[in-house]
């Protein structure tokens, strides 16, 4: 069975939601904060999946993540680094999006480049403010990209185009720094070429860059998303559940179904 870690820090108040979502996808999952992990660096080998929950870790002091990622950039780099050549799957929603845009795991190096292990790379894309200064908390529909390279969201593209249900798509959101911006016009034209956009809101109401909701490296594993699926691990956590066609209501759902394909991903690496 694959271990997955799901980091917290003060301010985390999603971590029970993506310690929930890894468990039932099939993995062992530990709970385990952060001051621990930089005190232990090597106990991030242990592990086959990571997950970085959302909230408003350190009080979103500074700035959305801030403090969480820079923590990160100076201690445990090293070991991010580690798991991400050795296969390992990285899950960062929302905060955790934030903190993995400012590490530098996202979007990573340019394709044909190298993990760097003098330090990380430099962050070059961000998530702004929203572009009318307001929190969003509610569902929002999302599409799927079919050229995703990421693990987390395979087959969800198909699947999406062939329902005629787009209710059963939609992803809850709860920010209010998600416009995602890159740092120049090379920066968006390098992530599309390389399948690196995963996801784009159908309704864009933060200003997104493109409409991206989600992006990943180019290995297609470490993925950051500002909606959150680990809330969608039932049918009954949709807002219109019971007006879903009855045939909708069975198997997975959209946020489990992204759990499931990251813990496959990862028994398959392990072999």
């Amino acid at each position: 069975m694959p271990r997955a870690m799901v980091i917290r820090a003060a301010g985390t108040n999603c971590d029970a939601e993506m310690v929930r979502a890894f468990a039932l996808a099939g993995a062992e999952v530990d709970l385990v904060h952060l001051d621990r992990a930089l005190a232990d660096p090597a106990m991030l080998d242990r592990y086959d999946l990571f997950g970085f929950p959302g909230g408003f870790s350190y009080g979103d002091d500074i700035a959305s993540g801030r403090i969480f990622a820079m923590r990160l950039r100076e201690r445990l780099y090293p070991a991010l680094r580690s798991a991400v050549l050795r296969g390992c799957p990285i899950i960062g929603a929302c905060n955790g999006f934030q903190v993995l845009t400012q590490v530098g795991l996202l979007p990573g190096p340019r394709p044909g480049e190298p993990w760097p292990e003098a330090g990380p790379p430099e962050p070059s894309t961000a998530l702004a403010d929203n572009q009318d200064a307001r929190f969003h908390d509610r569902w929002v529909g999302v599409a799927f990209d079919p050229a995703s390279a990421c693990v987390w969201t395979r087959g969800l593209a198909e699947d999406a185009a062939s329902d005629d249900s787009p209710a059963v798509w939609q992803l809850p959101v709860a920010h209010g720094e998600g416009r995602f911006v890159t740092a120049s016009p090379e920066v968006s034209g390098d992530l599309e070429r390389a399948g690196q956009i995963v996801l784009r809101y159908a309704d864009n109401y933060n200003g997104s860059e493109g409409a991206v909701a989600g992006i990943c490296d180019v290995t297609g594993r470490v993925f950051g998303l500002m909606p959150h699926p680990e809330r969608y691990l039932d049918w009954t956590r949709h807002p219109s559940w019971t007006r879903l066609p009855a045939d909708r209501r069975r198997g997975d759902t959209p946020g489990l179904r992204m759990f499931r394909n990251a813990v496959e991903a990862a028994s398959l690496a392990a072999r």
